[in-house]
């Protein structure tokens, strides 16, 4: 097979070992005879599935019992809504660091008051606000943790007078994380640990059932709670991936390990941008992320983006392109990705500078 350097931000790339462990699966799932994606979601075999991914998950991130796991459809886009049906009665508040945000604060908009308490869009999302005081008379405040298309991550847990949720999409089990300080964190699979195809929500069991309205059945996290997750058919195949997902990552040492490698890789490209004549990162540097490394070609070698682009393609290097919105570059370094692909876009970048500057 092919040997690339896979930075893409989602689909992205997985362990070796989810991806071995879950062909044998669509070959012969636990002995059953049948694929994983044929077998009864009601069935012990399947049942066991749920339990260890849950245990997982409880595991990796030390999370208590006054919260639930859930495993759900739809993305992190639908737990947008999701969010505001479940917790907003009359205010909430929305830190808008960038995309991702400002639509999670459209869906809490079409429902009730909500609001932008601090903004960095003044900037191209280039930084996380500071300095802004959340106010005690509010639903929920709700962060982004990690901005994927601008390269800004919140690497600290909030301190809240009020329930905090935030979207944990692109960094989840990446760091350690004190979910007791969190009403909930969701966000979908495909960065860290899965495929595309389903979303984790771990909610606060005490914080449900405050508001007023009527919640749709497949809106209330309620109904998903009662039903275990297979309130209706679960997306089964993306639930194996990430269950051999997590056990890959215990196996390293569980979320303080990969912390050390993620700090290490980030660490290696920013210092390669910094020095670098030819390339500047975008992100403030106090608030770079350590998931999506975002960077331009420098002042004066603009033209040479293209070629750039190109000459990384040549070497191996798949989905550095920024996203379309900001151009530029963006390698996304999730837990999946080795050291070794980081170096070897390091070197790339050494040796089109030695080229070119």
């Amino acid at each position: 097979m092919k040997k690339v350097h896979n930075f893409n931000a989602g689909p992205c790339v997985l362990p070796d070992q989810a991806i071995e462990k879950s062909i044998e699966a669509l070959k012969d799932f636990a002995g059953t005879g049948m694929a994983v994606i044929e077998v009864s979601h009601r069935s012990k075999e399947w049942g066991e599935v749920m339990d260890e991914c849950r245990a997982l998950w409880r595991e990796l991130l030390d999370i208590p019992d006054t919260h639930e796991i859930l495993f759900l459809g739809g993305g992190a886009s639908m737990q947008f809504l999701f969010v505001a049906m479940n917790f907003l009665e009359k205010k909430a508040a929305y830190l808008e660091t960038g995309v991702w945000a400002k639509k999670a604060l459209k869906e809490a908009r079409g429902l009730g008051d909500a609001y932008a308490l601090a903004s960095s869009a003044d900037k191209t999302f280039s930084y996380i606000p500071k300095g802004y005081v959340i106010p005690e008379d509010i639903d929920y405040f709700h962060i982004t943790s990690n901005n994927t298309i601008y390269g800004t991550e919140i690497r600290y847990d909030i301190d809240s007078p009020v329930p905090l949720i935030a979207d944990m999409s692109s960094d989840i089990m990446s760091r350690p994380v004190d979910v007791s300080k969190y009403a909930l964190i969701y966000g979908g699979a495909q960065k860290n640990v899965g495929p595309a195809g389903v979303a984790f929500a771990i909610v606060r069991k005490d914080a449900l059932g405050k508001v007023s309205r009527y919640i749709p059945t497949m809106l209330d996290y309620r109904t998903h709670i009662d039903g275990g997750s297979m309130f209706n058919t679960p997306p089964v195949f993306p639930i194996f991936v990430m269950k051999e997902t997590l056990k890959w990552l215990k196996g390293l040492g569980g979320v303080e390990a990969i912390n050390k490698i993620n700090v290490r890789k980030a660490e290696i490209l920013y210092n390669e941008i910094d020095s670098n004549p030819l390339f500047v990162g975008t992100a403030a540097r106090e608030d770079r992320s350590i998931m999506n490394v975002c960077f331009v070609m420098a002042p004066g070698y603009e033209a040479l983006q293209d070629e750039f682009m190109s000459f990384a393609k040549e070497r191996g290097m798949v989905g550095i392109k920024g996203h379309r919105s900001v151009g530029g570059f963006r390698a996304s370094i999730y837990n999946a990705c080795p050291v070794e692909s980081v170096e070897a876009l390091v070197a790339c970048m050494k040796e089109f500078a030695a080229l070119k500057a």
